[in-house]
């Protein structure tokens, strides 16, 4: 899958199965579509935290047909999930992913129980857990949708009809071609997305809100660099709450905010990764852990969820 911002650790959590976002520039994206092109990470989606190793193995590492894939050594992924506890190794717990009930976005009971297990399992296998603060976690959302709208914008205006994507038929001008084309082939969502993202960049408004954006990712890149001064790994929740019904949150705004816990990983350029830790006791539905890393520590984070993955109790099969 490709991780935007979320897009494969939510999904992950929400059918209980693992999935890694990496490093950006770990995995080549040549050849992939691109949407917000400093965000995207190819990454992988699997049953397992070792089938999630073996995929990694193979497709991390240098292209030199990619600009943003980065010529850093790949390591033995494998190797690492021999990791027999996890003494030595300390998980930061970020107050602004563990909200309290009365505050703007709070964990559903169930969410919030499922994830303090696995965290006390953690440190049941020796880890050691310590207070951490992403104090502009509140201003990722706004931050994601500008960034990642300008560079959608920028990227889908070569689907025109005339060398890739949908084309329209039975046209007679090259303004209607690019017109219908656009207008057949893109669904609500993205036409929303371009519009927004064509209006940040326009002339007047780039540094109001492209411009501003991008000074806050910087800040919230620092927020974690100073985060993980003091801890190996962070971890929390995937979702504040389980997968909902189709349909069920049809306002737009609603959709970003789910967001809340994943997006930060990707302006920061940090690998990040959602594992199944439960069933919800009143939804049915799995629960995803998310575990978050300094650059190129895919190794650390997947040697930690592989063994909490062992000594975690079986999943049930969720409702459906």
């Amino acid at each position: 899958g490709t991780d935007t911002g979320g897009s494969i650790r939510l999904p992950a959590s929400f059918c209980g199965v693992t999935g890694l976002k990496p490093t950006y520039g770990r995995v080549s994206r040549y050849g992939m579509v691109a949407y917000g092109s400093s965000l995207d990470q190819i990454g992988p989606m699997a049953r397992s935290v070792e089938d999630c190793a073996r995929v990694l193995q193979v497709i991390a590492g240098h292209d030199p047909k990619d600009s943003t894939s980065v010529d850093t050594p790949v390591p033995d992924y494998l190797a690492a999930l021999n990791r027999k506890d996890l003494s030595g190794l300390t998980i930061g717990l970020p107050d602004e992913y563990w909200p309290a009930a009365d505050s703007d976005n709070p964990l559903s009971p169930e969410v919030e129980t499922a994830c303090q297990n696995a965290v006390a399992k953690m440190e049941e296998l020796g880890a050691k857990t310590v207070p951490v603060s992403l104090s502009l976690t509140d201003y990722a959302i706004a931050t994601y949708y500008i960034i990642a709208m300008a560079e959608a914008s920028s990227n889908l205006s070569r689907f025109d009809g005339v060398r890739y994507g949908h084309r329209a038929e039975n046209v007679e001008e090259l303004s209607e071609l690019y017109t219908r084309s656009r207008t057949e082939g893109f669904g609500d969502e993205v036409q929303r997305r371009i519009i927004i993202g064509s209006y940040v960049l326009s002339a007047g408004y780039y540094d109001a809100y492209y411009g501003k954006a991008a000074k806050v990712r910087r800040r919230i890149r620092q927020n974690f660099d100073k985060a993980f001064e003091s801890c190996d790994l962070i971890a929390g929740p995937v979702c504040p709450t389980t997968a909902f019904k189709s349909g069920e949150k049809a306002d737009p705004l609603q959709m970003y905010l789910i967001d809340i816990f994943t997006i930060s990983c990707n302006l920061a350029g940090v690998p990040g990764m959602s594992m199944p830790v439960g069933i919800g006791s009143d939804s049915n539905m799995p629960i995803g852990l998310q575990l978050l890393g300094p650059t190129f520590s895919e190794d650390i984070m997947l040697s930690t969820a592989h063994l909490l993955e062992k000594n975690l109790p079986p999943m049930p099969k969720p409702g459906l």
